[in-house]
């Protein structure tokens, strides 16, 4: 099936509350999935979990055959600046850089030079509609500028999977929308897969499968016919 990203029986406790009780999920090459579900329901600890953020307390993850569960913290670490990018519902720009240098933070922090750092991160620019925005600092810029940044930023070291949590809570509805069809399509374009974290039947509505999350088990979408 060509799966990127592979996780099997994923188990997470936070004392006695289940935030997941066994979950699988395999998501292959240019798919997009959204994950739902009320807060609470896990869907946000399955996402730390896979994303080698935090460590399930039993179970494994897998990118492209290779388990990432038990890596050190620093091999994890690695691992997502290089093979993951990550859009957030604020964004997390750096404000005192300017938004070229934002895109060009995760491979200048895997020690590229920052000149061609910049001039690959200047790339993403004009496809995401931000052309004439390269040197602006994200105060500047309006919400769903900033987010496309971000979306430039996840992109910019070409990672195999994109995880985007919440990535237009901050938007109102048209601005959303534009920024769930970019991040799409951007990722896909590519070549990567994206993992969508969201409450809103909108934006899961841009992904090609929804899982849904309920106290830490899926309801539906986990496994495909």
């Amino acid at each position: 099936m060509n799966d990127v990203l592979v996780g099997r029986a994923l188990a997470k406790r936070f004392g006695q509350t289940v935030a997941l009780g066994g979950v699988d999920l395999a998501v292959r090459a240019g798919e997009a999935v959204a994950i739902m579900g009320p807060s609470g329901s896990g869907k946000s600890t399955l996402l730390h979990c896979l994303a080698g953020i935090m460590k399930p307390d039993s179970g494994e993850v897998h990118l492209l055959g290779q388990r990432i569960d038990n890596l050190r913290e620093r091999d994890r670490s690695a691992l997502r600046r290089t093979r993951f990018g990550f859009v957030f519902q604020f964004g997390q720009l750096l404000p005192e850089l300017p938004a070229e240098e934002n895109v060009a933070l995760p491979l200048m922090l895997g020690d590229v030079p920052r000149e061609r750092a910049v001039r690959q991160a200047r790339d993403w620019f004009g496809p995401l509609g931000l052309h004439g925005m390269e040197t602006r600092r994200p105060g500047e810029l309006s919400g769903g500028q900033a987010q496309r940044v971000a979306i430039a930023r996840a992109l910019v070291s070409k990672p195999a999977v994109v995880f985007a949590d919440e990535p237009t809570g901050a938007l109102d509805q048209t601005t959303g929308q534009e920024t769930m069809r970019l991040l799409v399509e951007a990722t896909k374009h590519n070549g990567a897969c994206l993992i969508v974290v969201t409450h809103d039947p909108n934006v899961a509505g841009w992904c090609d499968r929804t899982v849904e999350v309920r106290d830490g088990h899926l309801l539906a979408g986990g496994v495909r016919a």
